[in-house]
Order: structure tokens, then C-alpha cells, then sequence
């Protein structure tokens, strides 16, 4: 017997079965590729400040995110009539988070901010 007649037969069956293999792994990466290519590391913007100034020797930044004094984020709290609350002051609100952090600025003196992760309630 020769290898030649040793060859296995090509029917309709596995032909079918190969295109549909093919038209299955085609299709599970057409669905996969957006999800794949969103994957890839964005570059991250900071938000650009809302206000920003030296106020008293210190640098203040009011963006969406929050408020920073020297960098370091200060808890801020906002009141149901709009007014806002810092975790340096929880007795006195203030109108804007400029100002608040300007109240902040004083209270603090030449203290910095804590860099604590998450404000703490006990």
C-alpha cells in the first residue's frame, strides 16, 4: 500500500466542519478586538483647576476632584443649601471651596495636612 492510498478521503462533512470552525474563531475575535484594543494603558489627564492661587504662603487648587492645599487633598463636605465643610472645620460652612480653603489656610497655620487615604469618623 502507498502512501498515497493511505490519504484519507476529503468528504463534505469535514470541509463543512473546518468553514464553520473558521467562521467561529472569526467571528469570537471581531467581537473580542475592541474589547482587547480598550485594554491598552491610557494616559491619565489631571483636571485642570477651577482656581488656583497662593494664598498666605500656601498653594491652593480647587478642581472637580477636590480641593489641595501644598498638594495634599483636603476633606470636603457639601451641605443639602449648597455650602460646603472641611474636615479642618466641621463647624462653620463657607460658599464656595475657595474660600473654604482659604478658612483652612488660616486654621491651619503652618500645619500641613494629614495624608491619611480615607477621612476617618469615630
Amino acid at each position: 500500500m502507498s502512501a498515497a492510498s493511505a490519504a484519507v478521503p476529503v468528504t463534505r462533512r469535514a470541509v463543512l466542519r473546518t468553514a464553520f470552525t473558521a467562521a467561529v474563531l472569526a467571528g469570537t475575535a471581531a467581537a473580542l478586538g475592541p474589547v482587547l484594543r480598550s485594554r491598552r494603558p491610557r494616559q491619565t489627564l489631571t483636571p485642570a483647576p477651577l482656581a488656583e492661587e497662593t494664598y498666605r504662603g500656601r498653594h491652593i487648587a480647587v478642581d472637580r476632584a477636590g480641593v489641595r492645599i501644598d498638594g495634599r487633598p483636603l476633606h470636603v463636605m457639601r451641605r443639602a443649601d449648597g455650602s460646603y465643610l472641611s474636615g479642618v472645620n466641621h463647624f462653620q460652612s463657607y460658599p464656595t471651596r475657595l474660600e473654604l480653603a482659604r478658612a483652612a489656610v488660616d486654621e491651619l497655620g503652618s500645619a500641613q495636612l494629614a495624608l491619611a487615604s480615607a477621612p476617618h469618623h469615630g
